[in-house]
Parts: C-alpha cells; sequence; structure tokens
C-alpha cells in the first residue's frame, strides 16, 4: 500500500514519472525548508549556501560514489554541482514516512553523450534537525 494517491502519468519526452497528490496541504513542488534552501543554493552555483545545508557527518551517493563528511561533500559540490553548472527544476515531492524523495529535471554544462531526452534524477533526502544527513541520488526508470 502506497502512502500517497496516485493521478494519471504525465510524460518528458523519454520519460514518465506519476503525479503524487498529498493528503496534506504539499504541492508536487512543495519542498520542506532546508531542501528549498538547498535546491535554491544549486541554482545559484552557491558552494558555500550547498555545503551549510549538509550536517558535518553527512553523506553523499552520487552514480554509487559515497562523499562522506563536509570536506567530501565540499569537493564533490564543487567540482560535479558548480562546476558542471548543474541546475535543478523540481518535478514531483513525495514525504515518505519522513524522508524527502525530490525528483528533478538535471540541467547543466555536463557530459550529454547517449542521453536521450529529459536527465531526471530522483534524490533521497534524510533531513534531521533542519540539516541534510544523507542525500541518494538515482537514475530511476519507471516501473509498471
Amino acid at each position: 500500500m502506497s502512502d500517497t494517491t496516485q493521478s494519471p502519468t504525465t510524460q518528458s519526452p523519454t520519460t514518465q514519472f506519476p503525479t503524487t497528490q498529498f493528503p496534506t496541504t504539499l504541492t508536487p513542488t512543495t519542498l520542506i525548508p532546508v531542501l528549498a534552501e538547498h535546491v535554491h543554493a544549486v541554482n545559484a552555483f552557491d558552494v558555500d549556501a550547498i555545503v551549510a545545508t549538509f550536517a558535518e557527518d553527512a553523506f553523499v551517493n552520487d552514480a554509487r560514489r559515497e562523499f562522506r563528511g563536509a570536506a567530501a561533500i565540499r569537493r564533490w559540490v564543487t567540482e560535479e554541482i558548480v562546476g558542471d553548472k548543474v541546475t535543478l527544476e523540481v518535478t514531483e515531492v513525495v514525504d515518505h514516512y519522513g524522508d524527502q524523495i525530490v525528483r528533478a529535471r538535471y540541467d547543466g554544462e555536463y557530459d550529454k553523450t547517449n542521453l536521450r531526452g529529459d536527465l531526471i534524477m530522483t534524490n533521497y533526502f534524510t533531513v534531521c534537525d533542519g540539516k541534510i544527513t544523507s542525500q541518494i541520488v538515482i537514475r530511476n526508470e519507471p516501473a509498471h
């Protein structure tokens, strides 16, 4: 049983994700404050502001690579997020038992070889005391 109600599917050029209707006042792109700050900082290419959204001992798993602690996260942000001028357009937000699942359309100056259509990535965030304690970034395909 899902903790959300599904509505008809929306389409991007290559990927389909259900549009989630929430039983609370959340909308598909409502972010909790620290994640709103995080997305804003990413889109502003602000390394310090991005890193400030993470707990000191947080970890990020991106493309099956783990970055643990503030120094490693700062290197990842500097080189791969700000360095590639990555931008995020949030398309869906799900609060799943306190974890935040954020789907976003990614763009930037990274290598787009072999990409067909939009790059939609799913970010699984755990937040504690107003800071991101973990972020897992995965390119998911919808299950049918």
